[in-house]
């Protein structure tokens, strides 16, 4: 029972340092996640083939993970501003 405790306990670290690690990696999953969902529920009854879905499907992660890409250039100007403030004070 505690062994099983702190596998759990492991595992959500583990989940916690790879989103702290890959942020970018994380939104973009649960952009995706959302997005494709969102595609799902609002084209079930549009009588898409098999094909036509896997294509929507692989545009709206494709799509997620550039809107990811653009949101992160105004993060690199935020870390180089806060490198320079550190330089700065030592």
């Amino acid at each position: 029972m505690l062994d099983e405790r702190q596998e759990e306990g492991e595992k959500e670290m583990n989940v916690k340092e790879g989103i702290s690690k890959h942020p970018r990696l994380a939104a973009w999953v649960v952009l995706a996640a959302g997005m494709v969902i969102i595609l799902i529920v609002s084209a079930r009854n549009a009588g898409l083939e098999a094909l036509q879905w896997a294509a929507l499907i692989v545009a709206t992660i494709l799509l997620a993970g550039l809107c990811v890409w653009i949101i992160g250039w105004d993060d690199k100007g935020e870390e180089e501003e806060a490198e320079v403030a550190k330089k700065e004070e030592a």
